[in-house]
């Protein structure tokens, strides 16, 4: 068993985060658990054709590692991807990953004070676990009848067959999210015929994209505070619409009518266009941005459609109108387990509960970073943290900083564990549910992943980023009950930790 004081689970924009920052804090006892053979997470394992972020590339970035060479303002994935790998090889991160090493199964060991982490090649022992697993990593397949009965090529979009031929074969794709609307432009030209199965229509904006010029990157190596200007500039535009989604949903009208010009513009087909029009209000769900998929969807080898999908066969898709479309290849646009994350099943914390069990009447965590009977561990990507509206990495990073302040705490010998109040944790949740109420994606009269079997939307923050950094900036000690060690005395502490039971 290898002893660790901190043990990082993945290696996508948080695992990598938390492992920079301990670096630069000079903590060196901690090791990175990954289960692939490279890092970089979601942009690692998501390499479809057209695959790209849909946060300008400024923002989408680490704030202490800007990268001049973006070269369009919308990044592909294979930049996305090398600059991770080139950011934590340049931080000295890649020493402390363990690649190979798939968590199975982590326990908390009472008497020790202790995570026990059980992967496929070793056992670790960590007084902190960090898990960066993030909601977007496990692959989320269609409750279809007859799907292991498919005779044909069937992959998730997160796991592209880049050896498949698609060359005059007839393709059904299911789902038409965010992956979709970016793969579908790219394999409908060499398909002999495309099966676009639609649940609902999402609202597609056009995509302001560009190339960023070799005068712009040039400027941007020798003046680093443009960059960062730049950057705070996209920060604050992008941050005023939260108050579209939170606060007046009737503002998002202005959009809706872009969209529709989009729509329009692209799609003369009445039917299709019909078919094409979202029928709940914009914000509901993720709002996608493209310039290519409306003009895909209007070719003639396309075929959208709308009834349910009854059943998978051999060789065909049936839809309830009993329509049997024969197939050859299905790719599977169906997102992922984001509101039942595989930290669910895997995670016990006091007591042997699991998880998944402490969670039974829906995600919640403290600042959506600490769970209570889950001592020394901390998510990052917690439930109530992601956004429909700004980048992901600040609210990464704001939650490292809340981290790092409670390892100051942690790194006392004398601590044993710490563990949010339950008083704390249903407060908070109570707080974030009120926030709730009135937003876009409660009101707006449609089905997303933002919302648990209860209609609960555990994924997003509710309001501003800056006020999320705003309340992670230090560590609230008097949140949590810290266990010491018998022979400690309590008083040797300072006044903010004397929390302890």
């Amino acid at each position: 068993m290898h002893e660790v004081h901190v043990a990082v689970i993945g290696t996508g924009f948080a695992g990598l985060a938390m492992a920079i920052r301990m670096k630069q804090r000079g903590i060196t006892d901690f090791v990175l658990l990954e289960r692939a053979q490279e890092v970089g997470g979601t942009w690692r394992d998501n390499t479809y054709p057209g695959a790209a972020c849909d946060v300008p590339s400024h923002l989408y970035s680490f704030s202490f590692a800007p990268n001049p060479d973006w070269t369009r303002s919308f990044s592909p994935q294979p930049e996305i991807w090398r600059y991770l790998r080139r950011t934590a090889r340049d931080q000295g991160v890649y020493p402390h990953i363990r690649f190979g090493h798939d968590v199975e199964r982590a326990d908390w060991d009472e008497q020790r004070g202790r995570w026990i982490v059980r992967t496929t090649q070793g056992v670790f022992a960590a007084k902190v676990l960090v898990s960066g697993m993030g909601p977007l990593c496990e692959p989320q397949l269609p409750d279809i009848k007859g799907l292991d009965t498919f005779q044909g090529n069937a992959f998730h979009s997160a796991r592209w067959d880049h050896e498949h031929d698609f060359a005059g074969k007839r393709v059904a794709v299911i789902g038409t999210g965010a992956s979709a609307i970016q793969f579908v432009p790219q394999i409908q030209p060499k398909v002999a015929e495309l099966h676009l199965f639609q649940r609902t229509a999402p609202w597609v904006m056009p995509r302001r994209d560009r190339p960023i010029t070799a005068i712009e990157r040039t400027l941007f190596r020798a003046f680093p505070p443009l960059q960062r200007l730049v950057r705070a500039a996209i920060y604050w535009g992008r941050e005023t619409y939260v108050i579209g989604f939170t606060r007046q949903p009737k503002m998002l009208r202005m959009g809706e009518r872009f969209a529709k010009k989009n729509l329009f513009r692209a799609v003369k087909d009445r039917e299709l266009r019909k078919k094409l029009l979202p029928t709940f209000a914009m914000g509901c769900k993720r709002i996608l941005i493209s310039n290519d998929y409306y003009p895909a969807l209007a070719q003639s080898n396309v075929d959208v459609v709308t009834d349910r999908i009854t059943e998978v066969r051999a060789n065909s898709v049936v839809t309830a109108d009993g329509t049997e479309r024969p197939v050859d290849t299905i790719i599977y646009g169906t997102g992922f387990h984001a509101t039942d994350p595989p930290a669910m099943e895997k995670v016990y914390g006091k007591g042997g509960v699991r998880l998944g069990e402490a969670w039974k009447e829906g995600m919640e965590a403290y600042k959506g970073t600490t769970i209570a009977g889950f001592p020394n561990l901390f998510m990052l990507v917690g439930p109530n943290t992601g956004l429909g509206h700004n980048s992901i990495v600040f609210m990464i990073e704001s939650q490292v900083n809340y981290v790092m302040d409670a390892l100051k705490v942690l790194g006392r010998e004398e601590v044993v564990d710490i563990d949010p109040r339950v008083d704390r944790v249903h407060k908070f949740n109570e707080r974030v549910q009120k926030q709730m109420k009135g937003t876009v994606w409660l009101t707006g009269g449609c089905e997303s992943w933002y919302l648990d079997p209860k209609g609960r939307n555990t994924t997003l923050w509710p309001t501003f980023t800056w006020t999320y950094r705003q309340i992670t900036r230090k560590f609230d000690a008097h949140a949590y009950s810290i266990r010491l060690r018998a022979t400690t005395d309590a008083t040797a502490l300072p006044k903010a930790d004397k929390a302890v039971r």
